[in-house]
């Protein structure tokens, strides 16, 4: 396989979350810091205060996000709630207009893929999927689960569907074949270490520091793919990097990495289009 050093779009320069948080789904009172839901039976309703926070990323955040990824010539592959089709249809119209490519995020992230039953979790990966397509006029091939969860059905449900790329399984720095699917699904990258939620509020890292974290694994990367393909996903979410004291970690570490020879800023299909050409040749 020619070494080629990529810039994933998925979720942007790596991915974009685009999410759907209903008013009436709880989350901790503190999980501005941790981002942690509660148990259903355990949930105080309404709970305006997350779900606002969350709100502001459809509203502001992700036109923010938007600007700064044309500005260095980079198309998201941003994974999709499928409900955001219905609440927020200006985001739809204006991702397609920029060239993103849009893939599967289960229905809304209020209700993951392991709290169904069998059958209804093979209805919600369709609904998501259908319903995209209806919205964009693109059906989906990639996949990245809410909350990276799957059951022992996951991979066969998504490869019935016609999705030919999953990014729950973050266990490598290039894509590889699994043995599930006809044709077989690609497992592509994705990233919970240079990924806002996580580093904000998990490791509780400032804005300087995620945007060294950015540079760092792009110096790494870029170096590995003189001799062998390294693909880097940034995963940012517009509720997050969105907000005005954070979008600047984002752009200047875009204006770093783009700065060097030999990035391909591509989305994920580009990118597994690529690798299956490779593969077979």
């Amino acid at each position: 396989m020619t070494p080629r050093r990529y810039l994933a779009g998925q979720r942007p320069g790596g991915a974009v979350g685009q999410s759907e948080y209903r008013v009436l789904r709880p989350r901790r009172r503190d999980a501005g810091n941790l981002n942690e839901r509660v148990p259903r039976e355990h949930a105080r309703i309404p709970n305006v205060r997350n779900w606002a926070v969350r709100d502001y990323g459809n509203r502001v955040g992700i036109w923010r996000i938007m600007e700064v990824l044309t500005r260095y010539g980079i198309r998201a592959s941003a994974a999709l709630n499928s409900e955001v089709c219905d609440h927020h249809p200006e985001i739809i119209e204006e991702a397609g207009r920029l060239g993103w490519e849009l893939i599967g995020h289960n229905q809304t992230n209020a209700l993951r893929l392991t709290e169904m039953d069998e059958a209804a979790e093979c209805g919600a990966v369709r609904a998501t999927i259908d319903r995209i397509e209806a919205a964009s006029g693109r059906r989906p091939v990639g996949w990245l689960g809410a909350g990276l969860a799957e059951t022992w059905n996951t991979l066969d449900y998504l490869a019935e569907a016609g999705i030919r790329y999953i990014c729950d399984w973050v266990n490598d720095d290039q894509p590889y074949l699994f043995e599930i699917g006809n044709p077989p699904l690609v497992s592509l990258p994705y990233s919970v270490q240079t990924n806002d939620v996580p580093a904000y509020f998990e490791m509780k890292v400032s804005v300087p520091e995620f945007e060294a974290m950015l540079r760092r694994q792009f110096d790494t990367l870029y170096r590995e793919g003189e001799t062998i393909p390294r693909v880097m996903a940034i995963a940012v979410h517009p509720f997050v990097t969105g907000q005005p004291h954070r979008i600047g970690a984002l752009d200047a570490a875009l204006e770093y990495i783009c700065s060097h020879a030999g990035v391909w800023r591509a989305t994920g299909w580009e990118i597994v289009q690529h690798f299956l050409a490779q593969s077979v040749g």
